[in-house]
């Protein structure tokens, strides 16, 4: 393997902290020459010093929180949208920390500059640092082991960033796990798509042995044993897996935050929502809402609220059409409410109702319940937390990402819960308001997925 290739974590540390040097000096500079020296009591040294290493800690907080300066791992363009998206918060947060030192509001304009000379520099280090990565780090060249059948949709996926990956060759797992092991040596890695367990296990074990990178499509089991705890009794290991959902302290912490924030976002957004309302009105007189029958906790039904997008009976052949990019049943005023997420706001009554949570799996209709549980008998599992307004397969995922992948994901955010990713979910939202590849339309009716080899036989 090339040496070069083990560095790539120490590159994007040694890029990421020159930005964050940079954009920390420059904040330096503004606060010596337009803060400094008006405030009341000008610190000293230490006190200055101190300033600067809260800036900095809330750089690395908003960073870690979007994704920011993750050089190699995001494309260019994001990696930019995401570190100026953790910037932004830090620098009004900022401004309201200096003007309370000073006891007054301060000028905002050395702000302003601030904020413009430090996305001229994340562009400028975007560029370059995209350019060395590129040019010391050519993508891994893989070698996809697959189960009964070639995964066109994973291999299509991973073929969108070829800056980062190479499928260079397919091999059935049915060739038999020597020839498999032989072909191993001549790649950078491996992906494990779909094969029965046993198999799998002695090739995960023979990569691990021989220090050879495994990437691989989880199976329902392995995401609720990466939810387990250690049980430190015995000699020997134990792992714990609750599979309850969510303790009742958890249940209660997490209604909490419901009321607090879903009251707040309904308050300041109430005059958005009657803008909004006032304009379907007029539009074409139909009725304002859009209510469906939808699943949340332990299956119960329930009727979510939408700003209506669609004409008026979009479906009154009672059978379910899924929305296409561009269908025609969408409303001018629709197509701009969809794009920028407004018509999910009255979800937020829904949410104050105890319905819904803020965040948590979207809720699915009945229809679709009861032809994904035929097809994929785990579906339910994604019940055992109320549906949310917002939840990981909407961050991770995109609008036709199928249904399969969507409740592993959704398995993933229930087996790892905490308030602290709920919170980081809700701020990670913001960033894909304005993501296009997030609100694709299906690209074909109702996509499932693999039934996963049988899962764990």
């Amino acid at each position: 393997m090339n040496p070069k290739k083990d560095h790539r974590k120490s590159y994007m540390f040694c890029t990421s902290t020159v930005i964050l040097a940079i954009m920390t000096w420059f904040y330096a500079v503004v606060w010596y020459r337009c803060y400094n020296n008006i405030i009341i009591r000008p610190f000293l040294t230490k006190g200055n010093w101190l300033i600067f290493a809260l800036y900095l800690a809330a750089l690395l907080l908003t960073a870690k929180i979007y994704g920011g300066y993750r050089v190699g791992h995001l494309r260019p363009g994001n990696v930019f949208y995401s570190s100026l998206l953790a910037l932004l918060p830090v620098n009004v947060l900022t401004y309201f920390q200096v003007s309370l030192i000073g006891r007054e509001l301060m000028p905002a304009y050395p702000m302003l500059l601030l904020t413009l000379a430090q996305a001229a520099a994340l562009l400028v280090w975007t560029v370059l640092a995209n350019y060395g990565y590129a040019h010391l780090y050519p993508p891994r060249r893989l070698l996809m082991v697959y189960g009964s059948k070639l995964s066109d949709d994973l291999m299509r996926k991973m073929a969108t960033r070829p800056e980062k990956y190479i499928i260079a060759d397919t091999m059935s797992v049915e060739a038999g796990l020597p020839a498999v092991f032989d072909a191993l040596e001549g790649y950078d890695g491996v992906i494990i798509c779909d094969v029965k367990s046993p198999l799998r296990n002695q090739l995960l074990k023979y990569c691990y042995g021989r220090s050879i990178r495994a990437y691989l499509t989880p199976k329902i089991s392995d995401v609720i044993v990466r939810g387990a705890a250690n049980v430190d009794l015995f000699d020997t290991p134990l792992l714990l897996c609750p599979n309850g959902g969510l303790s009742p302290e958890q249940t209660f912490l997490k209604r909490l935050l419901d009321l607090v924030v879903a009251g707040l976002m309904a308050l300041v957004t109430s005059p958005l929502m009657l803008v909004t309302a006032l304009c379907i009105k007029l539009q074409d007189g139909g009725p304002v809402f859009f209510r469906q029958k939808r699943c949340t906790l332990d299956g119960a039904v329930f009727d979510v609220l939408k700003f209506r997008s669609m004409i008026v009976d979009a479906e009154k052949d009672g059978k379910s059409h899924p929305c296409a990019e561009n269908d025609p049943r969408i409303t001018p005023v629709g197509k701009i409410i969809r794009k920028t997420r407004i018509d999910e706001l009255p979800q937020l009554f829904n949410v104050l109702k105890g319905d819904m949570s803020l965040v948590g799996p979207r809720p699915e209709r009945l229809e679709h319940v009861e032809l994904y549980t035929k097809q994929i008998p785990e579906f339910p599992f994604r019940t055992k937390v109320k549906a949310g307004l917002t939840g990981y397969a909407q961050i991770a995922g995109k609008y036709n990402t199928t249904a399969y992948d969507k409740l592993k994901l959704d398995l993933m955010y229930i087996e790892q819960y905490s308030l602290l990713n709920d919170l980081k979910l809700l701020l990670m939202t913001v960033k894909i308001l304005f993501m296009k590849e997030s609100t694709e339309g299906f690209d074909r009716p109702l996509p499932t997925g693999p039934a996963d080899e049988g899962e764990d036989r």
